[in-house]
């Protein structure tokens, strides 16, 4: 668990002093170090304050309901629930607070997932700082956000997707939340006896699952299974 930054409450002085209105961010990143650097890069302005970190959805989660910002900034692949299940929930929880995407994902269904889930914005890492900051102040202020290199295949998506994409698209949205999550742990190297114990259940159901997913997504290994999750933002 990583907790809430110790200098929230002086900088927060400082803001009144000097009547800057100042965003709350939570960033939800798995890297720490990555995590330091968009810290670091938020510090340099200063209408944003970083006042809590997560390194999982299930903790991005938490650290929102607690912590209440204005604005979530959070990956897409990351444990114990994945980006875009925590967009969802959180939308559903706190509608209130703004969630920006900042993915190495340019696939058109994890764009179409994030945004179907409820985020806000939707940036690369391989965009730039200042784009970055032009998501995010477009974004408080109530305005949707597309990093400029993803707009043309969103457009062209929504303007006539392939059929081969629309079924796979259906197909995704068949499975079940448990489903979901066997595929996960499947995708990131457990085997049957491991996804049991992590998710609690038997190897028996686990198995069950297994079978039920490959069956609906018509996969036949668990390298398919793998690359099926990798492009639906699973991992």
């Amino acid at each position: 668990m990583l907790g809430e930054n110790q200098f929230f409450g002086n900088n927060q002085q400082n803001s009144n002093d000097n009547d800057i209105d100042i965003a709350n961010v939570v960033i939800a990143e798995d890297h720490a170090i990555l995590r330091a650097g968009l810290c670091a890069m938020l510090a340099t302005e200063p209408d944003f304050q970083v006042i809590g970190e997560a390194a999982s959805g299930r903790e991005a989660i938490r650290m929102v309901g607690k912590l209440n910002p204005d604005l979530l900034l959070l990956d897409l692949s990351m444990p114990n629930s994945n980006g875009t299940e925590a967009i969802s929930i959180i939308k559903k929880r706190y509608p209130e607070t703004k969630i920006v995407v900042l993915t190495v994902h340019k696939a058109e269904e994890y764009i179409r997932a994030a945004l179907e889930a409820g985020a806000d914005g939707y940036v690369l890492k391989d965009d730039d700082q200042a784009e970055l900051f032009t998501a995010l102040r477009n974004i408080l202020e109530g305005k949707p956000y597309l990093s400029p290199s993803i707009c043309d295949k969103i457009v062209s998506g929504y303007l006539g997707g392939s059929s081969s994409e629309k079924a796979s698209t259906h197909s995704w949205s068949s499975l079940t939340q448990r489903e979901r999550e066997v595929m996960k742990l499947i995708a990131e190297g457990y085997r049957n006896k491991g996804v049991a114990e992590y998710l609690s259940i038997s190897p028996k159901t686990v198995e069950k699952h297994r079978s039920n997913l490959m069956k609906k997504l018509n996969l036949h290994s668990a390298s398919a299974i793998t690359a099926f999750a990798i492009e639906n933002g699973l991992i």
